[in-house]
């Protein structure tokens, strides 16, 4: 997959491209993706996911506290999980705000050589969001691109968007998730040092401090998979600060079920949270916490053995 996180580019080859922020990107969006791959094959072109980075809502700063269910590496990689040929991080900038839908479009078609383009059917764009499907097609017209518009996804009579997505990660309701995005919620990133306490109560762990613009869900322990050079290990992962150890820095840690992968410091990994097992809990000693972690290990040993786990 080729990736372009910067505006200075322009693509050869005729393309069928997708627009949307891609947050998360979910059953909605595999919908557009989908889309575009299929007439791509079909007219000999190249696919090509076109997102913003950072996500307009950051930009705006009009919800404070905003965070995105993928970073810009984490998007790379659900985008390489997809199939597409090509992805765009485009700079959002106060500049690119400001264009106008036909200035936008004029940009659209000289960097991506577009033949076909696949939006949401409730797709806006352009300053102050002046464009929409209509528009688009109108546009398209004009410089002979097949504009097409997709139906929402719904489930359960709701539409799959990343708003609802982002609400569920808020409550810890991870499988739900992993049915909406096709796929387990992941958290991306290089193994840091801790304070090496797991190892001492034979409970290692692969430690990771998440970005503070990445989504996740409340404090406690979960089920979950660690992705570690393409392979798969079942494991259990604590989200919070380590209260009975009076942490005041929120990480991840991740004890792998099955085998001590030994240390892995500045290696990349990936953790796939499936299932909240507990709230995270301050214990009044050390043997009282290993006692809590051996039954969580268990419950979470049973999960693996009898559940069938979404891939990545």
């Amino acid at each position: 997959m080729e990736i372009y996180n910067h505006s200075d580019f322009i693509m050869d080859k005729k393309t069928a491209v997708t627009l949307g922020n891609f947050d998360g990107i979910h059953l909605g969006h595999l919908e557009l993706i989908n889309t575009v791959k299929e007439y791509a094959r079909n007219r000999g072109l190249k696919s090509v996911m076109f997102s913003f980075y950072p996500h307009p809502v950051v930009f705006f700063g009009k919800n404070q506290g905003f965070k995105t269910m993928l970073t810009v590496e984490e998007k790379e990689l659900a985008a390489e999980k997809t199939g597409v040929d090509i992805l765009v991080q485009y700079p959002f900038t106060a500049d690119f705000a400001a264009l106008s839908p036909q200035e936008f479009m004029d940009i659209l078609y000289e960097k991506t050589n577009c033949e076909v383009l696949v939006v949401g059917e409730n797709y806006n764009f352009g300053k102050n969001r002046a464009g929409d499907l209509e528009t688009l097609r109108a546009l398209g017209e004009e410089r002979g691109i097949r504009v097409i518009g997709i139906a929402s996804v719904k489930r359960n009579e709701i539409r799959v968007s990343s708003t609802r997505i982002r609400e569920l990660i808020s409550r810890g309701e991870m499988e739900e998730v992993a049915t909406l995005l096709n796929k387990p919620y992941f958290v991306m990133g290089e193994v840091v040092h801790g304070m090496k306490r797991g190892r001492s109560m034979d409970f290692p762990t692969l430690n990771l401090e998440p970005r503070e613009d990445k989504l996740l869900p409340p404090d406690g322990v979960y089920f979950s998979t660690t992705i570690y050079k393409d392979k798969v290990y079942p494991s259990m992962s604590n989200i919070g600060k380590n209260p009975t150890f009076s942490g005041d820095k929120r990480t991840i840690e991740t004890h792998i079920l099955n085998r001590d992968m030994g240390e892995l410091y500045g290696e990349n990994i990936v953790v796939c949270i499936y299932k909240k097992l507990r709230d995270e809990i301050k214990f009044s000693s050390m043997e009282e916490l290993k006692a809590r972690l051996r039954e969580d290990k268990k419950i979470a040993l049973d999960i693996s053995k009898n559940s069938k786990l979404l891939k990545l």
